[in-house]
């Protein structure tokens, strides 16, 4: 079975002073705005590295719940954030990148369960499956 998702771009003008928007089928996003400034100088919008961190991370929970469950144990809490380091690269910019920091509550999670429950979801989320980057993670167990 595939499941099919779509999200979709608008852009207008040239690179540096145009202006797009950002629109998912759910209307989660709806015509969001971004551009040169909200993705290079820190300016209002969103931007593709960030909507990716998006994704990762709640990608990321999700498989990491699922992981945990298979264990027999309920997290009461995933909190997960995503870096994404965007550099130049040969031939202009590359997502080179992505530093997961986790901090999670598990009722019951020894340090070597929530260890290996990590490294399983680190590898097998398919967000983390689809980026050509190095991907690391920072993981803390919350008693």
């Amino acid at each position: 079975m595939t499941i099919k998702k779509t999200a979709s771009a608008h852009w207008e003008g040239d690179v540096k002073t145009g202006i797009g928007s950002i629109s998912t089928e759910t209307g989660v996003l709806n015509k969001a705005p971004y551009g040169f400034k909200a993705r290079f100088e820190g300016g209002k919008g969103t931007n593709p590295e960030e909507l990716i961190g998006a994704a990762h991370a709640g990608c990321f929970s999700m498989a990491l719940s699922m992981i945990l469950g298979e264990a027999g144990l309920k997290p009461d809490s995933i909190d997960t954030q995503a870096e994404v380091s965007l550099d130049k690269v040969e031939g202009g910019y590359g997502i080179t990148a992505v530093h997961l920091t986790l901090k999670a509550k598990v009722p019951g999670a020894s340090q070597a369960q929530f260890e290996e429950a990590t490294k399983k979801a680190k590898e097998g989320c398919p967000v983390s499956k689809v980026l050509n980057a190095k991907i690391t993670l920072d993981a803390t167990l919350v008693s």
